[in-house]
């Protein structure tokens, strides 16, 4: 094992300048062994959460990579995401890492949410057809990414509105009051299950699409009226996304997870609570990230232009994302060289006590077989 030396990276991203209280755009942390200049390295980011000190990042340093944990302009700032702009924020960080910090392979780490992420900047690396969010335009650098080399989907969700629209609550009657509900399609009814019947659950999946597709309908409404007043965006709350049936049913894409809790903890109380992806929004944002018809954050399109070595791995007592989850990300990588792990854990890998250094483990040795360190 190696030692670790650490780099604080902060730097400006095209369309994105140090701010005027002093933080650059994009900002992370470079770990790598000490005194070593590794031939390969990780970056892993996320839409929002910080992922500067990323779990993994020591574990494989350790082992001999360089791990950029990186940052876009939008981390703790989900309500205003745009994804064309994060795409060219994440390009920074890998040019940093083939120019500055010498690396010859990039191993892009699609981790948690951040495995769409990650899945749609290789995809405009290497086909920039990314169409602008309405009223915007995709930035010149959307079309000079630099591809990565490999990719590893650690429990990650297949897209994002996707898995929204997998926790979104179809019972709620009124968007804005998040206390109507309509108990024929409350999961937490008891009336309604657990254990949920197949005619539940299709009209439950259904339900949650048509509510999806009802708040798009609304959103490109309200560009439209705004537009009549001379403004160009608003926010609005989106409530109750604690509500994926396979958190209360365990026969339901089962796994070795705990049933009755989420990453929130108690469903039911998460769910009436003021948390929740997709909380807080702007119009355009909805229509960047969240929504089933226009976002180009959807997993199946990007997935379909991985034809790089893959690994696919998912912990099978992990709470939020499921078994199906995996395959289903699997069978849509566009690689032949590709392999699918099952893996003993929770999301964050916390337990086992050994889970972080077996999953390290196994990502050094599927690397290992393709590329030097």
């Amino acid at each position: 094992m190696h030692n670790i030396d650490r780099q604080f990276v902060a730097i400006e991203s095209p369309k994105g300048r140090r701010n005027g209280a002093g933080f650059h755009p994009c900002q992370g942390l470079y770990l790598s062994p000490s005194g070593e200049k590794p031939k390969t390295a990780f970056i892993a980011s996320h839409y929002n959460v910080d992922f500067s000190e990323h779990y993994l990042g020591e574990y494989l340093a350790k082992r001999g990579f360089g791990f950029l944990g990186w940052n876009t302009r939008f981390r703790g700032n989900e309500a205003f995401f745009l994804l064309e702009y994060a795409l060219i924020d994440i390009g920074a960080g890998v040019r940093w890492l083939k120019e500055v910090a010498g690396v010859e392979h990039v191993v892009l780490l699609g981790n948690s949410g951040g495995g769409s992420l990650m899945a749609a900047y290789h995809s405009q690396a290497v086909d920039p057809i990314l169409e602008a969010t309405p009223g915007l335009k995709v930035p010149d650098a959307a079309s000079e990414l630099i591809p990565g080399d490999y990719y590893v989907s650690l429990c990650a969700h297949s897209g994002r509105p996707e898995v929204l629209t997998d926790w979104m609550d179809p019972s709620i009657s009124n968007e804005n009051d998040p206390c109507s509900i309509d108990q024929a399609l409350n999961m937490y009814n008891p009336e309604n299950g657990p254990p949920y019947s197949p005619e539940f659950i299709s009209k439950y999946r259904a339900a949650q699409v048509t509510r999806n597709h009802k708040i798009t309908d609304w959103v490109y409404a309200e560009l439209d009226r705004l537009q009549e007043h001379g403004m160009v965006d608003r926010a609005f709350n989106m409530y109750r996304t604690w509500a994926d049936l396979r958190l209360m049913d365990g026969t339901i894409d089962p796994s070795d997870r705990k049933v009755g809790i989420c990453y929130a903890g108690n469903p039911e109380k998460s769910n009436f609570g003021p948390r929740g992806i997709g909380l807080n929004n702007t119009l355009r944002t909805w229509l960047s990230m969240w929504s089933l018809k226009s976002s180009p954050c959807r997993g199946a399109p990007h997935l379909a232009k991985i034809t790089l070595p893959t690994l696919v791995i998912q912990s099978l007592s992990d709470t939020g994302v499921f078994p199906g989850d995996a395959r289903n990300i699997f069978d849509l990588i566009g690689s032949k060289d590709k392999e699918l792990a099952l893996t003993e854990g929770d999301h964050y890998l916390t337990y086992p006590v050994d889970a972080r250094d077996k999953h390290a483990d196994m990502i050094t040795a599927w690397c290992k077989q393709r590329c030097s360190i």
